[in-house]
């Protein structure tokens, strides 16, 4: 099955370079699990989310289409990697009591993967799908940020980015939706820890492929003028945004 692979090239700056997800956000989906034995999270990338998740549960699978991602991705003892695509997995029917999906569900084929999703999870069991958009530091820096983003790259994202930009409202979903509490990620970054998240984005990879130039490299002495010292570490917030829902099979759709 083919899948949409922006990531794979650049998977060694990914693991590097990408924020992590705050640990309360990894207790809510603990809570409200039916129960901590074997959680899927699908998409997995370097495993970032995976080896959170093996904090609060026996048995983590961390899965992901690109083997060049899961090669990233750092061992656990609670966690088993496997390379296979969101919407065939060999994973047996009603056997998982959460599913996680970070930054990725937008990527997917959802009906199949829904599909997916609902013969594997046990009764009661969560769906978790989340991401994060644009990141905040200061009005000077957002500034040249959003310019970035909207005037340089704005033809060069996926169509698919435009979910991530509606923070996935819309976004088809299947399942009992349940309230989300109020999250955000926060990073402490020196200007080249800046610099090399932007260049992991599917959009600069894109740029580059059809310009031929880097444009993090073009931007980067606008983003030090406002920024100041590049060694200086400055605090850059994302809010996080999801759709979580219970899976309820005696409920027709």
């Amino acid at each position: 099955m083919s899948f949409s692979d922006h990531f794979s090239a650049v998977a060694a700056s990914y693991a590097r370079a990408r924020p992590r997800y705050p640990r309360r956000w990894f207790r809510y989906l603990a809570r409200i699990a039916p129960d901590r034995q074997r959680v899927w999270d699908c998409a997995t990338g370097n495993g970032q989310a995976a080896i959170a998740l093996a904090d609060d549960f026996s048995e983590v699978i961390g899965s992901d289409a690109s083997a060049a991602q899961v090669r990233q991705a750092r061992s656990h003892s609670r966690v088993q990697y496997q390379v296979f695509p969101a919407e065939a997995t060999p994973l047996p029917d009603a056997s998982l009591d959460l599913i996680t999906v970070a930054q990725a569900a937008h990527w997917f084929d959802l009906p199949q993967f829904y599909a997916e999703a609902q013969r594997l999870l046990k009764p009661n069991g969560v769906i978790a799908l989340w991401g994060y958009g644009l990141g905040s530091l200061n009005p000077d820096i957002d500034r040249v940020f959003d310019h970035f983003y909207r005037d340089w790259l704005d033809p060069y994202w996926p169509p698919e980015r435009q979910w991530v930009e509606r923070a996935y409202q819309g976004l088809p979903f299947p399942f009992e939706s349940l309230p989300v509490p109020a999250f955000s990620m926060q990073c402490d970054w020196t200007l080249f820890d800046f610099l090399a998240y932007l260049r992991t984005w599917s959009g600069v990879q894109q740029f580059q492929r059809q310009r031929g130039f880097d444009p993090v490299w073009a931007i980067a002495p606008e983003l030090q003028r406002v920024w100041g010292d590049p060694q200086r570490y400055r605090r850059i917030t994302w809010p996080l945004f999801a759709k979580v829902g219970r899976w309820q099979p005696d409920r027709v759709r």
